[in-house]
């Protein structure tokens, strides 16, 4: 049976969904990554070992007798030009947040990309946006790929707001660490793991590192 070679920039249907053939690929180890997917989904792939063998992705053409409405046309009009503006523009977060941030809410980004180690003092007014500023830099730097996971270090009653940020406008599924959290979210981990090796993306109550033992914990997440 002849074996399909497939080249760099190819799309290809593996394990249930549609992959790009990156540079590198031979006829049986394949690197692809996800159509809708970064650098940090690649995937090695052994054509061999796929139960469901890898081939060349079809996509139907689209039936004029399904019409949809006009909002779910407009909202995917919206994210694909979103997604453009993403790899065009100088940043590469601006298709991912759910906001449009204000001028001034940028430049402690600017100030922080010139920075071989980003280490900033953000000491804006009361109701400026620091948790915005400060949330622009995270997801600038992940999106960048320069960062994998952060720990928010915050007082008790900033938790559930800083959390809701990152969740809501930065898209980082951030997990609140608190004295009274912390013992739920450990009791669903596996023995010897860590909750800031289980959830990269973490907003830290001070109470919660007041111990030695859990401040080494913590440590581990920003090393």
């Amino acid at each position: 049976m002849t074996t399909t070679i497939f080249g760099p920039g190819e799309l290809v249907r593996a394990r249930g969904r549609e992959w790009v053939v990156l540079p590198g690929s031979g006829e049986e180890i394949l690197n692809l990554r996800p159509i809708a997917g970064g650098e940090r989904d690649v995937q090695v792939v052994s054509r061999s070992l796929e139960i469901d063998g890898v081939e060349s992705a079809t996509f139907q053409l689209p039936d004029p007798d399904r019409v949809g409405p006009q909002d779910e046309a407009l909202l995917l009009r919206d994210a694909f030009q979103m997604s453009l503006r993403r790899g065009a523009g100088p940043f590469r977060s601006a298709g991912r947040i759910g906001f449009n941030p204000r001028s001034y809410q940028l430049v402690p980004l600017m100030m922080g990309l010139k920075l071989d180690v980003v280490r900033l003092l953000i000491a804006d007014d009361v109701g400026i946006g620091k948790t915005i500023e400060a949330g622009l830099i995270a997801r600038e730097l992940y999106d960048r790929g320069e960062i994998e996971s952060f720990s928010v270090l915050c007082p008790p009653h900033l938790v559930k707001q800083w959390a809701d940020q990152m969740r809501d406008k930065f898209h980082f599924p951030a997990v609140a660490v608190t004295p009274s959290s912390a013992a739920r979210l450990e009791r669903e981990l596996p023995m010897n793991d860590s909750i800031f090796r289980a959830y990269p993306f973490t907003v830290v109550s001070l109470d919660y590192v007041k111990s030695d033992a859990r401040r080494d914990n913590e440590a581990e997440s920003v090393a």
